[in-house]
């Protein structure tokens, strides 16, 4: 469930803060997030693992196939082995993210 009030952040957020607040040109600033995460995006594709310090690491795991069930009719469904991608924060972005909801100054 969302609050009505939460706001997504987006590519087109994230230029126009690297517009604002570094000074890079629309274009530029565009490319680089684009080719940020095409590198990130080009490392989990090849099974590793993508290390950010302080911010969090970004995890290919392997999931086996199970037998799931259809919550609506409680019906058993084969579920294929696959690859998921998992994000773990670092303990600083987790203490920064609980200190703003918390209303605290973060560290």
């Amino acid at each position: 469930m969302t609050d009505k009030n939460e706001k997504t952040i987006t590519r087109a957020d994230i230029v126009e803060k690297l517009v604002r607040e570094i000074g890079l040109t629309r274009q530029d600033s565009s490319a680089f997030l684009e080719r940020v995460l095409e590198l990130v995006c080009h490392e989990l594709v090849e099974d590793r693992s993508v290390k950010l310090a302080r911010f969090g690491n970004f995890v290919v795991r392997r999931k086996n196939a199970r037998v799931g069930r259809n919550p609506k009719t409680g019906e058993e469904a084969p579920i294929s082995a696959r690859r998921v991608v998992t994000f773990r924060p670092s303990p600083l972005m987790r203490q920064r993210v609980e200190a703003a909801l918390s209303g605290e100054e973060p560290s």
